[in-house]
């Protein structure tokens, strides 16, 4: 009989775990055998298999297909591809099922996979499935044959019979030796730009810096390029190239909530009444700005995967979230991807002869980065259920609790919530000045002190 497999690798959108530790090939292939099963139950033939640049990518990818096989499921290797391309085979070769073997922005020691089952992106229960599957041997049984495609060029052939540029740009990449480095460079030039490339060679030790373009620190180097070349934006995308960060000439981080503002005006243009989807994280901004543009707003739960549910459901066509996921339905396909929203940046911004007015002309608050309280495992979900049924906020307008604890006032917002991948509390604080920024803080600090006295806080 063997071993169960490790319960705290698989998470609320994907798995994930630490190479040859909790995500060994032996465990990697038993979770492929157990996807098959899946596929077979879903009335699926075979599944596309992709991975990013991690040095662990080519043996868990191998041992993966391997247990798609042995349901029955044929399986189609797609080779070193950023996820979203991945998510294009599905569609380009009609098989509408595929994994991308990814760490995404993980440290290099992790992998996991991100799974797409009959065009549904598995979480939550469809997650904890494939363990109680493989663990429980409710297993399909069959030889499912193996072929590999190259998808590459037909998705760069997609995105640039799509998007056009207005005026030809010069702009500075930076994809962190991520897997975007193999396939950005190209997609750019093609669309008509010069490119200053930063780190555009994929390596999965990431020596320059972590592939993650949500956190600042990631940015100084495309900050640096930009005030030393004659460049006019950069843009950066983290280790599997499914999230956008971008940068102005002037060094100004423009955050995922604002890019946002700007392709909702662009598909409002087109879509008008078009419900505009985004995460409980987001600026409250938004909401406003998407009614101006003749919008309806719809805030939703945290998590790539719930909120391509919520636009497959919806029809919405675009959404997005803080961490730099953007969805778009409009012309495409409502996955996340890194590089075509890059390019449909950069669209709406070739028409104006000033990009950085353009970005800087956004409506933007005082704000906090996500801040987080490190809890045990489970604590972070009970804490937030004390606080939605007990805790009282001076002065709140609403209080919303989809995903967390969002506390609306007249001049700001503050959120606690629990992330589903780790054991953390996120919270983040926006307001229209310092002052409210600072009486909003204090009011979720005397609520927190009160439930978990003794609780470290970081603000």
């Amino acid at each position: 009989m063997d071993a169960l497999l490790p319960p705290e690798i698989f998470k609320a959108y994907d798995i994930r775990g630490i190479v040859g530790k909790t995500l060994t090939v032996d465990i990697v292939r038993r979770i492929g055998h157990g996807l098959g099963s899946l596929a077979v139950e879903r009335g699926q033939q075979a599944i596309a298999v992709g991975r990013d640049g991690r040095l662990s990518g080519p043996e868990l990818s191998a041992a993966l297909m391997e247990g798609i096989r042995l349901a029955g499921i044929d399986t189609i290797d797609v080779g070193c591809v950023p996820t979203p391309t991945v998510y294009f085979a599905a569609h380009e070769l009609g098989c509408q099922s595929c994994v991308a073997v990814t760490g995404s922005h993980n440290p290099p020691d992790y992998n996991g996979l991100k799974m797409v089952i009959g065009g549904e992106t598995l979480a939550g229960a469809a997650i904890q499935s494939i363990r109680q599957r493989v663990d429980g041997g409710a297993l399909h049984h069959g030889a499912g044959q193996g072929s590999s495609a190259d998808v590459r060029s037909a998705y760069l052939r997609r995105i640039s019979a799509d998007v056009t540029l207005a005026r030809p740009m010069k702009i500075v990449v930076d994809c962190g030796n991520g897997v975007a480095g193999g396939i950005a460079p190209e997609l750019f030039r093609t669309l008509g730009c010069e490119l200053v490339e930063l780190f555009c060679e994929v390596d999965g030790t990431f020596p320059n810096h972590h592939p993650d373009p949500s956190k600042p620190e990631n940015l100084q180097d495309l900050i640096r390029a930009l005030r030393t070349t004659d460049a006019e934006i950069g843009l950066a995308f983290d280790g599997d190239g499914d999230r956008l960060g971008v940068v102005t000439k002037d060094g100004e981080i423009i955050y995922p909530d604002r890019q946002l503002m700007l392709f909702a005006a662009d598909v409002l243009s087109r879509c008008p009444g078009g419900q505009i989807i985004y995460d409980v994280k987001c600026t409250r901004r938004l909401a406003p700005w998407i009614r101006e543009h003749g919008g309806e707003p719809l805030m939703w739960k945290t998590g790539h995967a719930l909120v391509k549910a919520k636009l497959k459901e919806t029809g919405a066509p675009l959404a997005g979230e803080m961490s730099g996921h953007v969805f778009f339905k409009e012309r495409w396909y409502g996955f996340d991807d890194g590089l075509y929203a890059g390019a449909r940046l950069l669209e709406i911004l070739s028409r104006a002869d000033d990009a950085n007015a353009i970005l800087k002309a956004l409506p933007d608050s005082s704000s906090t980065p996500e801040l987080n309280i490190g809890m045990q495992e489970g604590e972070p979900f009970a804490l937030i259920d004390e606080l939605q049924r007990h805790a009282h906020f001076a002065g709140a307008r609403e209080i919303i609790t989809i995903d967390g604890l969002r506390v609306e006032y007249a001049d700001g917002f503050g959120l606690a919530r629990p992330s589903n991948t780790t054991p953390v509390v996120v919270l983040r604080f926006e307001a229209d000045n310092a002052a409210a920024l600072e009486r909003i803080q204090a009011d979720f600090r005397r609520v927190l002190a009160t439930a978990r006295p003794g609780l470290a806080l970081p603000f």
